[in-house]
């Protein structure tokens, strides 16, 4: 069963995870999930939808258990992309609603400069990047 995006309050997001955990990993006993938590649990759906029957449900368990949350989910996303991942972090940043078009256009072509695969942070480090290299900081004029 696929999720939809975008269409689900948190709620409803739990629900369709919490269902999709039970209908994806019946070889994994419930206590056993209960004590990987939930988390971890919808990155196993994942591998197991990939993988289907030749799921290897007893060493993604293991790693599931040893590991801790954003390491299992980085684990499974070297599983599926075959590439290391950079550790990462969420920012948040207080916009007033006027600066909002002009980021968002500062994204949005940065993108387009870049490819439009690149993801929203690092078009945000390339525009920081650019602005640092043209920045005269050891001088008095700005």
């Amino acid at each position: 069963m696929a999720l939809p995006s975008g269409v689900l309050g948190p709620v409803e997001r739990w629900a369709f995870c919490r269902l999709a955990i039970h209908e994806k990993l019946t070889r994994i006993p419930k206590q056993l999930l209960r004590q990987v938590g939930w988390n971890k649990a919808i990155e196993l759906v994942k591998v197991v939808r990939r993988e289907g029957e030749s799921f290897d449900s007893a060493t993604w368990l293991h790693q599931a258990k040893e590991m801790p949350k954003e390491g299992f989910k980085n684990e499974v996303q070297r599983h599926f992309t075959g590439k290391e991942t950079e550790p990462w972090e969420i920012i948040y940043l207080k916009l007033y609603k006027s600066q909002i078009p002009v980021v968002e256009k500062a994204l949005e072509t940065a993108a387009l400069m870049l490819g439009t695969d690149r993801s929203r942070g690092y078009c945000l480090e390339m525009i920081c990047a650019d602005f640092l290299a043209g920045a005269n900081l050891g001088e008095n004029q700005p």
